[in-house]
């Protein structure tokens, strides 16, 4: 997209994971708001069923594929549904997470794979079949949203920030990729969020405190990476404390090694 426009929302086609809650259900219904033409994912239908809902009668469009998105079936039925219903694919926003508080030799194998299959690998291979469609879309743009964990890591959060750190690799080296193709790559770094993220972590030691009430609610998140995309960003870290998180860490690593082992 060409720095001198910005994008407009209405009667764009977008695909969004991770729907049913937090993030993923404050950007749909800004989204809806703004006039695009929606396909939301999630496990949980019934929520699923309740946004949409909600979305239809302020006047938005919307449509349902509720599934596993680590599921290869569920990430082709998504955009078959986009392109039956409304004629293509103009934007996917990989939304969906899980995540894991304990020491890592607390956790197991099984955690480490369902958070690098639902964190990254579903995002990557929702991407790799999007791309070629998004091709022919109107202003096309993937936003992913990573996190400021994906910039530094920190202790008992050890399989959340490799998947994150892997998703800020990858959206990096493809973004490049993908210049001369006219598809834009939004990669969003937020800091804890207010939402039901905690609410069902794989797994929590005793010792850990609950932090999902405490954070940065899901709409100013939204309302953010709207303004990103509109813009042509190509990365947005938030809010200003995660980008003091990251600058620190850049500027004296030292320091911040010490400040995570004595504080965690």
């Amino acid at each position: 997209m060409s720095l001198m426009s910005r994008r407009d929302f209405r009667e764009l086609r977008v695909l969004c994971t991770g729907a049913s809650s937090g993030i993923g259900a404050a950007l749909s219904r800004q989204l809806a708001r703004r006039g695009a033409r929606l396909v939301l994912n999630a496990r949980r239908e019934e929520r699923l069923r309740e946004l949409a809902g909600d979305i239809e009668k302020e006047g938005g469009e919307v449509c349902l594929v509720a599934g596993d998105i680590t599921e290869q079936q569920t990430r082709q039925a998504m955009l078959a549904r986009c392109q039956s219903q409304w004629g293509g694919v103009d934007a996917i926003i990989n939304c969906a997470g899980i995540g894991s508080i304990a020491n890592f030799t607390d956790s197991s194998e099984d955690i480490l794979r369902q958070i690098m299959e639902v964190n990254f690998f579903a995002a990557v291979e929702l991407t790799r079949l999007a791309i070629p469609v998004l091709q022919t879309g109107r202003q096309p743009i993937i936003v992913n949203i990573g996190s400021v964990l994906g910039h530094r890591a920190v202790p008992s959060k050890s399989e959340y920030c490799a998947s994150k750190f892997a998703l800020h690799g990858f959206s990096d080296a493809l973004r490049a990729e993908l210049a001369a193709t006219g598809i834009d790559l939004l990669l969003v770094s937020p800091s804890t969020t207010s939402s039901e993220f905690f609410d069902h972590l794989l797994h929590q030691d005793k010792t850990s405190a609950p932090a999902g009430r405490r954070g940065m609610p899901p709409q100013k998140v939204a309302t953010k990476i709207i303004r990103a995309m509109a813009a042509g960003r190509h990365e947005i870290i938030i809010p200003v404390g995660g980008k003091l998180l990251v600058w620190l860490d850049r500027l004296c690593p030292p320091l911040m090694n010490r400040l995570l082992a004595r504080h965690g």
